[in-house]
């Protein structure tokens, strides 16, 4: 089996792109885990193809799952979400605080498989 082949093998179903909301978030549960995902239907110029990205829906700093409730955009030229209560911003790159970079939430390997996101 080639590497392809196996990772192809290992990716799970999350939901279907329909389930997602156009540059906004949505919370899937994956073994007992909430992602919070994040579709950018235009790319993050408006002008590539679609993409999305998970990220942990914990906010350790309220300590409730709300990620998945912020806004996303842009600060200081990176791709964030800022979380709905204290309004921390997370990279969903990476996950890293911008204003606290000692914290950093969970990211998933999620991707858009025809009608399906999937995580690998």
């Amino acid at each position: 089996m080639s590497t392809a082949t196996a990772a192809k093998n290992t990716a799970q179903v999350l939901c279907g792109v329909h389930d997602l909301v156009d540059y906004s978030g949505v919370v899937a549960l994956h073994d007992g885990r909430q992602i919070a995902l994040f579709y950018l239907p235009h790319g993050r110029d408006r002008h590539s193809a679609p993409e999305v990205f998970g990220i942990d829906n914990h906010d350790p700093f309220s300590n409730a799952n709300v990620i998945g409730r912020g806004i996303i955009g842009d600060k200081a030229g990176e791709l964030v979400v800022a979380s709905p209560i204290y309004k921390q911003h997370f990279r969903l790159t990476d996950g890293v605080c911008l204003e606290d970079s000692d914290v950093r939430l969970a990211t998933f390997d999620v991707r858009l498989e025809g009608e399906c996101v999937v995580i690998v």
